[in-house]
């Protein structure tokens, strides 16, 4: 069973760190646009990336980074308790999907029909769809 783990409590200072890594992205992403004709591409990728990584770098340094990979962690560990269907399993219930989709369609097809016909029947107008 899953159990509750009590993370502790973010701080002013890891408060502080994600607003810094959200500058930094911002910064990196802005940068990219900001010089825009006035520097070479790969210095504008280059101050993109760095911007990026060194947001990821303060935010996983802080509380809130933490708790991310503790909740990547845990839901990788769960990923491996799925049961995942065999290859023949998979072929028969996508075979049962296909067929209960064309008798539904069916189905409906059948009731539209003659709800068309009893509407045309009891109102007296239209013709039928064959001339």
């Amino acid at each position: 069973m899953n159990e509750v783990v009590k993370t502790d409590q973010a701080t002013g200072a890891d408060k502080a760190k994600a607003w810094i890594a959200f500058a930094l992205a911002a910064a990196g992403v802005s940068s990219f646009y900001v010089l825009k004709g006035e520097q070479d591409d790969w210095v504008r990728w280059i101050a993109f990336v760095a911007g990026l990584l060194l947001a990821a770098v303060v935010f996983f340094l802080s509380q809130y980074g933490r708790d991310v990979r503790k909740f990547v962690l845990d839901a990788r560990i769960e990923l491996y308790k799925v049961f995942w269907p065999t290859r023949q399993e998979t072929g028969t219930m996508t075979l049962v999907v296909f067929v209960f989709v064309i008798v539904m369609a069916l189905f409906f097809w059948g009731v539209d029909s003659v709800l068309s016909w009893a509407t045309r029947a009891l109102l007296g107008t239209g013709t039928d769809l064959g001339g």
